[in-house]
């Protein structure tokens, strides 16, 4: 096994999940090109999740992106197996999914995966401290190392002090911090995440985002997260894939997706991102290639944003020295190459 198999956690291979009673006649006629709904007005079923296979690294932000009815949420659910696939395979943590029996799936979901849901499926009865250690308590974990592995998550949080309040008396992303620190109570290596924060208002929501990027710098466990929301996408993922239709359409880092959209279905999403915000001085520089370098030009790191090294551009004929995290220049930004950027409504 290669070195890069090694840091693999997830691995999906060609599934397929076809809900009715026709998968076969179903799946030939998707395979032969046909639109979802010609397919259920032909055999009464339907094509939720197309021949999709990925893989997420160790440690890795995996984003799947798409529309309300892009089979986005099947696919997680068939990854997870929550749901089985009709067709394919999933492997996780290095154990087939899909030929596991359930005394192992159990296993599994117990100490090396968690989920958390966009509806934060708390017991309204437990408080919250008993709902974070719920994991735990399955486990057979002793009841006072229990409360206190969930007191110090709820302190991970945000949200210390409030263990022993019931679900009811949080608000909405509160109660979506207390469904994190109980997924992570179990320690898993890999997270799923279904459209956690789509309920939640516009500031909690950027909050959450912000804590979940703190805690994955902290913890690097490996994410699989559902959004429909492009922005979102942006700023959580390393890498993502955008679906339609129940296939994947496109799967790269965020800079490769706004700066070379597959197709007119991603290049939609791009045009109102906000990619200032996302782009880095190294995704536009130009290598030095010995050219010589002023000392008098300004210089960003390579891995500034583009918003922040716009200003030292606009009035200027310079280009700003691109360097790397231990100094040294790696290349150079010249306004015409963000300036044809912007021609293109990327900026």
């Amino acid at each position: 096994m290669d070195t890069a198999s090694e840091t693999v956690q997830v691995r999906v291979e060609g599934v397929w999940k076809v809900f009715g009673r026709k998968p076969r006649e179903a799946r030939e006629m998707a395979e032969a090109g046909a639109t979802r709904e010609k397919i259920q007005t032909a055999t009464g079923s339907v094509v939720a999740v197309r021949d999709v296979s990925f893989h997420v690294d160790a440690g890795e932000t995996f984003v799947v992106m798409g529309l309300s009815g892009s089979g986005k949420s099947t696919l997680i659910r068939c990854v997870s197996h929550l749901v089985a696939p009709t067709e394919g395979t999933v492997e996780l943590c290095g154990t087939e999914l899909t030929q596991a029996d359930s005394a192992k799936l159990r296993q599994l979901r117990r100490q090396k995966m968690a989920m958390v849901f966009q509806h934060f499926g708390l017991f309204p009865h437990r408080k919250v401290v008993d709902n974070v250690a719920y994991g735990l308590e399955v486990q057979g974990v002793d009841r006072q190392d229990r409360q206190d592995r969930a007191r110090e998550l709820l302190d991970t949080v945000g949200l210390e002090g409030w263990g022993d309040h019931f679900p009811q008396q949080l608000s909405g992303g509160m109660q979506q911090r207390v469904g994190l620190a109980r997924a992570l109570a179990v320690d898993p290596e890999v997270l799923f995440f279904d459209e956690p924060f789509s309920a939640l208002d516009p500031l909690i929501r950027r909050d959450m985002q912000d804590e979940l990027i703190d805690l994955q710098m902290k913890l690097q466990r490996t994410l699989v997260f559902i959004t429909h929301d492009f922005a979102e996408a942006l700023k959580l993922a390393d890498r993502i894939a955008i679906m339609n239709d129940g296939a994947f359409v496109q799967v790269g880092t965020p800079v490769e997706i706004l700066t070379n959209p597959a197709d007119d279905y991603v290049r939609a999403f791009t045009q109102d991102a906000p990619v200032a915000k996302v782009l880095q001085a190294c995704s536009l520089m130009r290598p030095l290639d010995g050219a010589a370098v002023d000392p008098g030009w300004p210089r960003v790191s390579s891995t500034t944003p583009l918003e922040a090294a716009l200003p030292h551009l606009l009035g200027s004929t310079s280009p700003v020295v691109v360097c790397d995290e231990d100094g040294p220049p790696v290349g150079l930004l010249h306004g015409d190459d963000v300036a044809s950027v912007i021609s293109e409504n990327r900026l």
